[in-house]
């Protein structure tokens, strides 16, 4: 079995504060912004926190597996598999799911944030004098920023590092490739197509029979043709390139033969985990 196949892309953004030096009567310093900090965090952090919700409620659809593709996509994507299976003897499985893991670090850290964030948002207002009011206030902020946490995926992927990322998606697409029997081809040829929608992965696996044939370079342009596509805003198109060119390979090394039968049903499996 070839070892799974990722590509990631990271970005990094850096804020720079500037501030111009203050002198005291003492020869004290501070950056101007501190002296604006008391009374501008408060907001800056609301406005913050409206901007991430905001941003997560408007990318919600791209977490979800059958909002992602409409019935015009799927039909398309089947009529794909259908015709690269139609030359081989092959097996090539799509599998989509929304997350290849749970992530409950991620909610409970978002759960601890918004309780620190919403401590200091309501400061005035928190009930400071009563400790056991105080305490049932901050757990409703906390269970409010797991609820958010569970209800917004993009929120909850911010927490997520990219190596825990990379690490349960392989660990998902291994699991697949045995759950849906690819493992088990006569010749050895099966595929896996492999998008886990909140790890932002694309993992292709090929069987030992196919990969001693191609090697890990079909492995790694196949994985790129998907995210290409999944770059330009459309999962439909990527997974049709990959389609096509597990297709493609399968045709040339185990081509169909008259009498052959489908080993594996064809299906384009989506499912939330």
């Amino acid at each position: 079995m070839v070892t799974p196949v990722c590509t990631v892309a990271v970005v990094h953004a850096s804020v720079a504060l500037g501030g111009t030096l203050l002198t005291g009567g003492q020869g004290a310093w501070l950056p101007a912004w501190v002296s604006l900090l008391g009374g501008a965090a408060p907001v800056a952090l609301l406005v913050l926190v409206v901007l991430l919700v905001g941003r997560a409620l408007l990318a919600g659809r791209c977490y979800r597996a059958r909002g992602v593709l409409g019935e015009g996509d799927l039909q398309a994507l089947r009529g794909a598999l259908a015709a690269a299976e139609s030359r081989t003897t092959g097996e090539i499985v799509p599998v989509i799911v929304e997350r290849s893991d749970e992530h409950a670090q991620a909610r409970w850290l978002l759960a601890l944030g918004a309780l620190l964030l919403g401590s200091a948002l309501l400061a005035e207002h928190l009930p400071w004098q009563s400790p056991a009011l105080l305490l049932l206030c901050q757990m409703a902020l906390g269970a409010l920023g797991w609820l958010a946490a569970f209800l917004l995926p993009d929120l909850q992927r911010l927490l997520i590092s990219e190596a825990r990322a990379t690490h349960v998606a392989e660990e998902q697409a291994v699991q697949e490739f045995q759950r849906q029997g690819l493992s088990r081809t006569a010749g050895g040829t099966g595929v896996l197509l492999f998008v886990s929608l909140l790890e932002h992965r694309v993992i292709v696996l090929g069987d030992a029979g196919i990969h001693a044939l191609v090697g890990d370079a079909h492995w790694t342009a196949t994985t790129q043709a998907v995210l290409d596509g999944i770059r330009h805003g459309s999962l439909r198109d990527g997974l049709i390139a990959g389609i096509e060119r597990c297709g493609a390979v399968l045709a040339e090394h185990f081509p169909a033969r008259p009498g052959d039968r489908n080993e594996l049903p064809d299906r384009l499996v989506i499912r939330r985990e």
